[in-house]
């Protein structure tokens, strides 16, 4: 009995000690382990890890902006012009889309007829006259050979008849004055257009020359652009704008003319744009408006890598000690998502990318790897699932001490 003890104190002791020495094992390792993975303590961590791009030649639209309004190619006046007339009918009102030759309205036409009726009746009259003059004349000039006649009598007859054509030509001409008259009984459009004003009023007894309508011609609008002198040299007839309205509107225009003069008062000049005729657009608009003026070589960075901070606009550029450097550069116009670089940047530089907008000035940084290519991707994960496949041959030694 005391054996048996003796032997079980024994097997027990030795696999206490077997414990104790993996646990001391384990602890040795692990501490080893993050030795090995913690960075030396005088050693900087990176702050970020970023993706860098150098700054690229770019070719950039020109464009000039410009302020305006919008008004009528040409606006054509609608009168009366008869003199003392009713005004019956009036057939159209702001903003009707009219012809040429469509009637817009109608003045009181009877007493117009009346006089016509009587002019024609002193027409025939005439005529009359004139063809009894005519006959005496013939008559007399028949016996002149005879001596019946004597020249002053003979000169008298011509005469008559010559004085009884002209009333005849007088009485046409009154005839045509008062058809005309009859004929601006009504008022017509000169030419096709929309409606932009009215102030004729039915009953209304208006005199020649009284404004009855305002008409924007063709329905044309322009877009009268107001540009400096210094700029004005490089606008051409035929460049090309975009013009956006106060309403929201846009419109792609053409460049007709350039004003010859410049107003003394504010240095500037006109500049008239032709707006397509399906524009919405109304006269007396304000726009804004944009003229494309060709492109040229701009240094560009990409969007993301610009930072603005107190109104101001920085970079990071990154330097060999992968610490990134903070440089104020000037922005210029954009294209897509790359922003034009006026000063600030040397075209050789790196630049931070994505991250840029949570760096400082000396921040160090780890710069991130150009990614794999697809093919080498993929190959890289089959490899790496074959060697998850194959057992180790620390595997098999554990599997045949189990065994």
């Amino acid at each position: 009995m005391p054996k048996q003890r003796f032997q079980f104190s024994a097997t027990a002791f030795a696999v206490i000690a077997a414990c104790v020495l993996a646990t001391g094992g384990a602890l040795v390792y692990s501490g080893a382990s993050r030795a090995a993975d913690e960075p030396k303590a005088g050693q900087p961590r990176p702050a970020l890890t970023v993706s860098t791009a150098q700054p690229q030649r770019t070719a950039v639209p020109v464009r000039l902006a410009a302020n305006g309004n919008v008004a009528a190619w040409q606006e054509a006046s609608i009168g009366a012009e008869s003199n003392g007339l009713r005004l019956t009918d009036v057939r159209v009102n702001v903003g009707d889309v009219v012809k040429a030759g469509q009637v817009l309205a109608t003045f009181s036409a009877e007493t117009v007829q009346a006089d016509v009726a009587q002019m024609r009746a002193s027409l025939l009259e005439a005529q009359a006259n004139a063809a009894e003059a005519a006959a005496n004349a013939d008559r007399a000039r028949s016996l002149q050979a005879t001596g019946a006649l004597s020249q002053q009598q003979i000169q008298q007859f011509t005469t008559a008849e010559k004085t009884a054509q002209a009333r005849v030509e007088a009485a046409q001409a009154t005839l045509n004055a008062q058809q005309l008259r009859l004929k601006h009984t009504q008022v017509v459009a000169p030419d096709s257009g929309v409606i932009s004003a009215r102030t004729a009023t039915v009953g209304a007894v208006v005199g020649a020359g009284t404004e009855l309508f305002r008409m924007v011609r063709k329905g044309r609008l322009e877009w009268r652009a107001e540009v400096t002198s210094t700029e004005l040299r490089r606008i051409a007839p035929g460049a090309k704008v975009s013009v956006t309205a106060a309403s929201g509107a846009t419109a792609e225009g053409t460049v007709r003319m350039v004003a010859p003069t410049v107003d003394p008062q504010t240095r500037n000049a006109l500049v008239y744009v032709d707006l397509p005729a399906n524009a919405d657009f109304r006269a007396g608009m304000f726009a804004r408006g944009e003229f494309a003026l060709g492109t040229s070589d701009a240094l560009t960075v990409p969007q993301e890598a610009l930072v603005v901070r107190d109104g101001f606009s920085y970079v990071f550029v990154v330097g060999a000690d992968q610490r990134v450097q903070q440089r104020k550069v000037q922005a210029g116009r954009r294209v897509a998502d790359r922003v034009e670089v006026l000063t600030g940047l040397d075209a050789n530089a790196s630049v931070a990318v994505r991250g840029a907008g949570f760096l400082n000035d000396g921040d160090l940084v780890r710069v991130a790897a150009a990614p794999a290519a697809p093919g080498a991707a993929v190959q890289t994960s089959a490899v790496e699932s074959s060697k998850q496949k194959q057992p180790s041959p620390r595997d098999g030694k554990a599997l045949n001490a189990t065994n």
